[in-house]
């Protein structure tokens, strides 16, 4: 699995209430965007510990640890309340700043196999540079559905199929 870093709460964000008071004991939780479907975070790049849900801030307003990672291609749902549940603010459909360095998924192409399976979903076909023998796949001859990537043609036997991405 792949993280990249929140851009709701990254790395050092300090949350206050209405009054300008740091947030102590104020609760974060995470959902899938559009919905209150819990949804992981984690603590570090490694994406191996998950914060709790909701993530329960230190004295200061602080996350613990101090970083939000979010698991690379989906999208949240935020909602911030005060130690007693009341409610401050909800935002949705966030994402997470993509890493300094794409994906690099490689594959053998057998001359029929059309769909490829990818670690973790592309943003989006604009995020993808795909790479047949070397030579750059114009955004025409593939789409992404999900984790797939699906060429509209099977690449060659014995072709080298490079597909970086973030």
């Amino acid at each position: 699995m792949s993280v990249n870093l929140s851009i709701f709460a990254g790395v050092g964000a300090q949350f206050f209430t209405d009054n300008g008071v740091p947030l102590a004991g104020g609760l974060i939780y995470t959902y899938a965007a559009g919905t209150t479907t819990n949804q992981a975070t984690y603590t570090s790049i490694s994406g191996l510990t998950a914060h709790s849900n909701p993530i329960v801030l230190d004295a200061a307003g602080r996350v613990p640890g101090g970083e939000i990672w979010l698991t690379a291609g989906l999208s949240y749902k935020f909602v911030t309340k005060t130690s007693a549940g009341v409610q401050i603010a909800s935002y949705d459909n966030v994402g997470s700043a993509a890493a300094g360095a794409a994906t690099i998924a490689n594959f053998t192409g057998t001359g029929s196999q059309v769909t490829f399976g990818l670690p973790f979903a592309p943003i989006n076909e604009n995020s993808t540079n795909v790479y047949i023998n070397g030579v750059y796949q114009q955004k025409n001859t593939y789409v992404i559905s999900g984790v797939n990537i699906i060429f509209s043609e099977a690449p060659p036997v014995t072709s080298t199929i490079e597909v970086a991405y973030f």
